[in-house]
């Protein structure tokens, strides 16, 4: 795949460019010179067991983490209207509705 990448380069390049006159010119290019490289090692050699690790779905929330995860979304939402509804509880104290 390189070499046939390097010949279409070369040849699109030799048709782009102009040709050079007069006694300086090279004359034929100099073949190109790959270097082999070797092929990368395997990254994963073993498998693994799916029983060693337990399963977790961190996405997955409770009834009461929904309902506070809706209470921020709503008040961020509003927040950017300029509605502050703000937390009902400050350090564990509650807070009145005037204060908010």
């Amino acid at each position: 795949m390189l070499d046939l990448i390097v010949r279409a380069l070369s040849w699109v390049l030799s048709s782009l460019t102009p040709r050079p006159q007069g006694r300086h010119r090279l004359g034929a290019p100099p073949p190109l010179r790959l270097i082999p490289v070797p092929p990368p090692p395997s990254r994963f050699t073993e498998l693994l067991d799916g029983s060693a690790s337990a399963v977790v779905r961190p996405y997955v929330l409770t009834p009461d983490e929904r309902r506070l995860q809706r209470e921020r979304r709503r008040a961020a939402g509003l927040a950017t209207l300029g509605i502050d509804v703000g937390p009902r509880r400050i350090h564990g104290l509650r807070v009145p509705a005037g204060a908010r």
